[in-house]
Parts: C-alpha cells; sequence; structure tokens
C-alpha cells in the first residue's frame, strides 16, 4: 500500500511538473508566432508598404497560415543525406532555443528554476547551438548548405566572445551568476545606465548569435540561397524558424534582465499592485528589444564576411577586454565590490 500511495504522488508531481513546463512553453511558441507577424508588419511600416493584412484581422493569423503551408509541404530528403543528423539538427536547435525559459523569472517566485547558476547554462545553451547550425549543413551532404553553416558556425563562435566578455562585467558587477539576484540589483539604478558602452557591444553580439540583420551571411539569399538550412523543407525548416525567433525573443528577455532590471521597477514607481504586473513589465521591456532586432532590419545593410570577423576581433574585443579590466579596477578602487 505504502508503494502505491508514493506511485501516486510521484505521478501527481510529475503532471504538475509537466504542466508547469507546458505553460512557459505554450506562451513562448504563441509569442514566437506573433513575432513573425510583428517583423512583417514593422518591415512594411519602415518601408511604407501595408504588409500581411489578408489572414484574419489585421493579419494576426498570417502565422498560423504560414504554419499550415509549410506543415503540409512535402518533405525532400537528398538522397546523399545523413538522414539522422538531417532531422537532428532542426530539432536540437528548437530543443536548445527553448530550454533557456526554464531559468528565466517572470516575477518574484515566478520561474521553473531558480538557478543558481543561471548565467552558465544560458552561455553553455549558447553554445550547445552551434551544432544544429553546424549539423544542418554537413549533414545535407551540399555545398550551399555546408558552406553556410560553416560561416554561421565561425560567426556564431566569434561573437560568443563578445557576450561572455558583456555578461562577465554583469556577473563582476553583481558578484552572482543567479537571475533572480541580478535583478534585485538594479532595484536604484537599471545597469543600462553606468554601463551602455557595455550594452552597446553585448546587442552587437546577440545580434550576431541569432543570425541577424548585418550579421546574417549565412542566410543571405543573394549569395547562398539560404544558407545552412537550405535544403530543408517542410517540418523541419519549420524547427530552424521556430528555433530563430524563439532565440530571439529569449536574448531580448535576457537583455531586459540583464540592463533594464527585469521585472523591477525603479523603487519610486512601486506600490502595493506592483507584484501584480511583474510579467507585464518584463514582456513590455522584451517588447522594446525586439523591436530592435527588427528595426536595424531594415536599416543597417549587410556586411561582408571579412567586415563581419574584422569587426568582432579587432574593434570589439579589444574593448570589451579594456571594460573587464576597467570595471573591476573602479569597484576595487572605491571600494563598493559585492565580493
Amino acid at each position: 500500500m505504502l508503494g502505491i500511495h508514493t506511485n501516486g504522488i510521484g505521478l501527481i508531481n510529475l503532471i504538475f511538473n509537466l504542466i508547469d513546463v507546458l505553460s512557459v512553453i505554450l506562451p513562448v511558441l504563441l509569442a514566437v508566432a506573433f513575432m513573425t507577424i510583428i517583423e512583417r508588419k514593422q518591415l512594411a511600416a519602415h518601408q511604407r508598404r501595408v504588409g500581411p493584412n489578408t489572414v484574419g484581422y489585421y493579419g494576426v493569423l498570417q502565422p498560423f497560415a504560414d504554419a499550415l503551408k509549410l506543415i503540409v509541404k512535402e518533405t525532400v530528403i537528398p538522397s546523399q543525406s545523413n538522414k539522422v543528423l538531417f532531422y537532428l539538427a532542426p530539432v536540437s536547435t528548437l530543443i536548445f532555443s527553448l530550454l533557456g525559459w526554464g531559468i528565466i523569472p517572470f516575477g518574484q517566485g515566478l520561474s521553473l528554476s531558480d538557478f543558481s547558476l543561471g548565467i552558465l547554462y544560458t552561455l553553455a545553451l549558447s553554445s550547445l547551438g552551434v551544432y544544429g547550425v553546424l549539423l544542418a549543413g554537413w549533414s545535407a551532404n551540399s555545398k550551399y548548405a555546408f558552406l553556410g553553416s560553416l560561416r554561421s558556425t565561425a560567426a556564431m563562435i566569434s561573437y560568443e566572445l563578445i557576450l561572455s566578455s558583456a555578461i562577465l562585467i554583469i556577473i563582476l558587477l553583481t558578484g552572482s551568476l543567479n537571475f533572480t539576484t541580478i535583478i534585485e540589483s538594479q532595484q536604484a539604478i537599471w545597469f543600462i545606465v553606468p554601463l551602455s558602452p557595455v550594452f552597446i557591444f553585448y546587442f552587437i553580439a546577440i545580434l550576431a548569435e541569432t543570425s541577424r540583420t548585418p550579421f546574417d551571411l549565412q542566410e543571405a539569399e543573394s549569395e547562398l540561397v539560404a544558407g545552412f538550412f537550405t535544403e530543408h523543407s517542410s517540418v523541419p525548416f519549420v524547427f530552424f524558424f521556430l528555433g530563430e525567433y524563439s532565440s530571439i525573443v529569449l536574448f531580448s528577455c535576457i537583455t531586459a534582465i540583464l540592463f533594464l532590471g527585469g521585472y523591477n521597477l525603479p523603487e519610486i514607481f512601486i506600490n502595493d499592485s506592483f507584484i501584480n504586473i511583474q510579467s507585464i513589465i518584463l514582456g513590455l521591456k522584451t517588447c522594446i528589444f525586439c523591436f530592435f532586432f527588427v528595426w536595424f532590419r531594415a536599416t543597417l545593410p549587410r556586411l561582408r564576411y571579412d567586415q563581419l570577423i574584422d569587426l568582432c576581433w579587432l574593434n570589439l574585443l579589444p574593448v570589451a577586454v579594456a571594460f573587464i579590466i576597467l570595471i573591476p579596477s573602479i569597484l576595487v578602487a572605491f571600494d563598493i565590490a559585492p565580493y
């Protein structure tokens, strides 16, 4: 009887954990779907066009029509491809992009896991995302796909140095790898104010990490058709598409946490009803950076590959290293280091 009771409790806990996961994943996928229509409408506004406006009111159902169109298409697999890796690449890309949401604090005590090493977890997932890109190009046995995957991998690995350097400065300033602690450290002032130069090269790095303009050389239609997923169609292409836009929303959310105080507002705006709108505050801050992603795509021209690599290694990296030395020196000199 005791064994049956224990198994019943374990099953109930499993169901509740599954509900918790779905309560995060489903809204994220819905946000990704609407991110695509927001991007198309915003690009249309920048280019003095109307944009999607037929499917649903004001075109809001266009993402679901696009998804249906892609799902019902035939999945074409190159005859000389490695079929296991061909399917594994898009699945791994989507999974790694969704796993990052497991440690995001949406409010006080509102997270799947308040992991003490959340920053390291995020950087590890960002590094693992490279494998999906590399395997996609290699498994397709296509010159264009393989060249696109090599370009993408080189760019992502290069700009991970810049991304890690910017996040290291935040860690040195707060003395913690936990997202909640970083949010609470910005109660007096958001880090974007004293660390505005750091924010600039950090945002350039996440543009490159998510393969967005002007760093989208691996997906340059004029040169490489569609880059590393040239040979993927139907559902595998949908997985790549969802993974890309999920990463955009995720990095926008992480940027809001690191530089805009996450779900917190400055102390002068806080009252008794503040705790009820924390998730809304985080969502609004995330939307700001999602807007920036699309704004830069509509504004900036694509860089050449040599310009992309030179910008990282010859310009941004020396500045990042200089700030890694400067910020701790200031903290120690004024005796305000948190450690």
